[in-house]
Parts: structure tokens; sequence; C-alpha cells
């Protein structure tokens, strides 16, 4: 039972869960896009609804009232057409409105971490430098007192 909520509790799964509601609400976003505004459209050069074109393979197409086919072989494309629109909809509106600010909000915190980091870089080498000096003064101190000590003590 342990590994089972671990399972559950990993954040990939939770996102996974957010991404699949989302995407359902999502689709009837989309899918009212194409019907209320991508068929319309296409309307205004033929039908409105785009489930109605199609062609003839094996002539004569026949359908009954509740649109089985009864004579032929039709090539339904207006369904594939929809189908293609709608997808395309949607990946433009995933791309312009989650991807591409996605990644310019993690470009422009890449380059800021590395602002931040190069001057960090830059504090460190002046904090290094100024040890250096302090250490050499110290030095200094330490073997001018040796020589002075040592010249008294002789004396």
């Amino acid at each position: 039972m342990e590994g089972f909520k671990a399972f559950l509790m990993r954040g990939n799964v939770i996102d996974l869960a957010v991404a699949v509601v989302i995407g359902a609400a999502f689709t009837a976003v989309v899918n009212s896009i194409v019907k209320g505004l991508i068929n319309p459209i296409v309307g205004a050069f033929g039908t409105k609804d785009l489930e109605k074109y199609r062609s003839c393979l094996k002539a004569p197409c026949e359908t009954n009232a509740a649109g089985d086919v009864i004579h032929g072989i039709p090539i339904l494309w207006g369904s594939v057409l929809s189908a293609v629109l709608t997808f395309l909809i949607t990946a433009a509106v995933v791309y312009f409105l989650m991807v591409l600010p996605m990644s310019r909000y993690l470009a422009r915190k890449a380059a800021k971490d590395a602002k931040a980091e190069e001057e960090q870089a830059v504090a460190e080498a002046e904090e290094i430098l100024l040890l250096r000096q302090i250490r050499d003064e110290l030095v200094a101190r330490r073997g001018a007192a040796v020589e002075g000590g040592g010249s008294g003590s002789s004396a």
C-alpha cells in the first residue's frame, strides 16, 4: 500500500491527471471554434457542415434516412478535413498560448540565473583577491617583526 501511495503522490501522475482534465475542457472549446467559426467560413464557399463533404468512389452512392450507406462506396473527406482543422487549431492554441510564453519565461529565467552566477563568480574572485592581500600583509608584518625582534634580542 505504501508503494501505491508513493506512486500516486509523484508529481508526474498529478501533472498527467491535470493535463487530461484540462485537455477534455479544451476539446470542447476547440470543437465550438470549429463548429461556430470555421464551418461557417467554409460554408460561405459550400455547405456549412464539413461532415457533408464526400465523394463517391463507386457510384451511385445512396444513403437511407439514418445515414447508413445503401449503395456505393462513399469517401468522407469532409470529416477528415474537420479533424485536421481541429488538430491544427488545437496545436496552434497550445503553441501560442502555452509553449511559446513558457519558452520565453524559461529563457529569461536562464539569462537571469546566468547573470546571477556571473556576479557571484566576480564577487568570489574579488573576495579571494582581498584575502590574498590580507595574507600577504600579515606575512610581511610577521617577517618584519621577526627581523626586528631577532636584532633586538642579539644586542
